[in-house]
């Protein structure tokens, strides 16, 4: 990109990495995983950033387009995908004891529910996403958005059962 625009691409990344790595987190549930995620979002809108920067009505959209759809993939890939235990680099921030639980619970039980039900309970509920902006991200119906919330819903309440009640509002 000689025509300036790797300093416009360089600013825009810098600018919403966190709140990228946040969302592939919420969807994936491990530092790590979200940060290929993310990676794999910014090398792919690096491919396409000088039609994408001039062309595109809502990037951040597109973005998130683009990471949701990944994590999507991913999820699809299956067995052959290996993941290695290795030891966190950084230090863990501090959380009270019950909030480290809850959010284990719910990590846990997300990941039971299916991967496109998964993605859109974390995107409208983690993220605050209203229904028009997730199904655009998905590229379906606001009706598709709306049962694949009730039946992701009706999944994490069989999974979770009793603990459903314990569970606060976890972000």
């Amino acid at each position: 990109m000689a025509n300036g625009s790797d300093a416009e691409y360089t600013a825009y990344v810098h600018g919403r990495a966190t709140a990228l790595r946040r969302t592939a987190y919420l969807l994936c549930g491990d530092e790590h995983q979200a940060d290929d995620l993310v990676q794999e979002t910014i090398t792919k809108l690096y491919a396409r950033w000088p039609k994408i920067s001039r062309q595109a009505e809502n990037l951040d959209s597109y973005v998130h387009t683009i990471l949701v759809r990944i994590f999507l993939d991913e999820k699809r890939r299956g067995w052959w995908k290996v993941r290695l235990g290795i030891p966190p680099d950084r230090p863990a921030p501090v959380v009270p004891a019950h909030d480290v639980e809850e959010r284990a619970v719910l990590r846990t039980a997300l990941s039971q529910v299916p991967p496109r039900q998964q993605a859109v309970l974390v995107l409208r509920f983690l993220c605050d996403q209203p229904i028009a902006d997730v199904a655009r991200v998905l590229g379906c119906s606001e009706g598709t958005v709306k049962s694949q919330t009730a039946h992701g819903l009706t999944a994490l309440r069989r999974i979770l059962g009793d603990r459903i009640h314990t569970l606060g509002s976890i972000r």
